[in-house]
């Protein structure tokens, strides 16, 4: 192993990586929270939680879509250790976002959120995508891998590349309404090369398996 792939992963494996991470994905929800007590989120908070809790899933997301990757194109294997806690840091905003939307800006009204669902494509799209992620979240852990079948765990978890899209297009639906499409435009160039490295994985493996 070459001196800067040994240094990365002595970082990566170092007992203090994993909370720095985790305390570096979590702080701008402590951010929020201030805001909230210092009232300085701006004429419309409810807007402010809603959309930057939106965004930090994005983020989360693709951080975790990016660690396979990463792990295979830099012959690091100690990225694999971060999987599981950006896949549930991910979930963990996703609630917070889905939270702000019901609470915030929906006052817990389900008939309200319902009808609010169906009307408007871009919530149901990103519903979907929280509702997708729910079993990966529920199957996260040794246990449900043990009881699944690593074979059968796997088929289930490729379903993050399907809420990678519907939270691009939830956000871009979003995004629609106002013709602000910088950020999307980001996003979705981070995420297409980690679905088209995903498509060519998957297309060697079963011309394995045909062989």
């Amino acid at each position: 192993m070459s001196a800067w792939r040994a240094r990365l992963s002595a970082g990566l494996l170092h007992p203090a990586c994993k909370p720095a991470v985790g305390l570096l994905l979590m702080a701008p929800l402590a951010a929020l929270i201030w805001g909230v007590v210092q009232d300085s989120l701006g004429a419309n908070p409810a807007e402010t939680l809603i959309r930057n809790s939106g965004e930090m899933t994005l983020r989360c997301l693709l951080l975790t879509l990016a660690v396979t990757p990463l792990r295979e194109w830099t012959g690091v294997a100690a990225f694999a250790r971060l999987r599981r806690m950006l896949g549930l840091l991910t979930f963990t905003w996703a609630l917070l976002h889905l939270l702000a939307y019901s609470w915030l800006d929906m006052g817990w009204y389900v008939d309200d959120i319902l009808r609010d669902v169906a009307k408007r494509p871009f919530i149901l799209v990103g519903t979907l995508a929280v509702l997708l992620m729910l079993p990966l979240a529920l199957t996260s852990f040794n246990a449900a891998i043990k009881a699944l079948g690593a074979s059968r765990w796997k088929r289930l978890h490729r379903a993050v590349y399907a809420v990678g899209l519907l939270a691009i297009l939830h956000f871009f639906w979003m995004r629609a309404g106002k013709q602000n499409f910088g950020d999307v435009a980001v996003y979705g160039a981070i995420l297409l090369p980690l679905l088209g490295w995903r498509l060519k994985g998957l297309q060697r493996h079963w011309t394995r398996q045909r062989a």
